[in-house]
């Protein structure tokens, strides 16, 4: 039997809190996927494994995400889970036409988890093709602010379809993802 305990906090001592706040409600952190799950930070990995099977987890700390048929038109989600140091991270590529005619491609690194733990990680995003490489570097996001929030502040690895074609064999495209812990 566990015993919630109850307190009063200040407006400004809320944010913190929800994030680090074990009963802190998320929703399925797919946001194509037609699922109204909401759930503790626990169980979504369970949730995930057990509804969305389709989703592809790959352990490790480097890992290659391979997009298909990228020329696809129309705003597209490719999902992948990677698993390492006792945690899973959620990459999502994302293309969005962000005006007529003009589509950017959004490659994102969510932790599975809260803001805090995922100050403990950084992470590298690498496009490599006919020796030019595209590298993003920095630290994951938690999946408390999601893909959406990401994408508009920029907080991740951005580039138009010209150069998503540059990269791409035969409609794939490959991006080495690495995840390393932060002293």
């Amino acid at each position: 039997m566990s015993t919630m305990q109850h307190s009063t906090l200040f407006h400004m001592e809320k944010p913190e809190h929800e994030d680090i706040c074990e009963y802190h409600l998320f929703s399925l952190p797919c946001p194509d996927a037609p699922c109204k799950w909401q759930g503790s930070l626990r169980a979504i990995m369970s949730h995930l494994m057990h509804a969305h099977k389709s989703i592809t987890t790959l352990q490790g700390e480097n890992i290659i995400f391979l997009a298909t048929d990228i020329n696809l038109s129309g705003a597209i989600n490719w999902v992948m889970m990677q698993s390492c140091f006792g945690h899973h991270f959620r990459l999502v590529l994302e293309k969005q036409e962000k005006y007529k005619g003009h589509q950017q491609v959004f490659a994102i690194m969510l932790l599975i988890g809260t803001q805090k733990q995922a100050e403990n990680f950084a992470y590298k995003l690498e496009l490599n093709c006919n020796q030019q490489r595209l590298t993003w570097e920095a630290k994951p996001c938690s999946i408390h602010d999601g893909a959406a929030t990401t994408i508009l502040k920029y907080d991740c690895l951005v580039f138009d379809t010209a150069t998503a074609h540059l990269f791409a064999n035969n409609g794939n495209l490959r991006i080495n993802a690495k995840i390393s812990t932060c002293p």
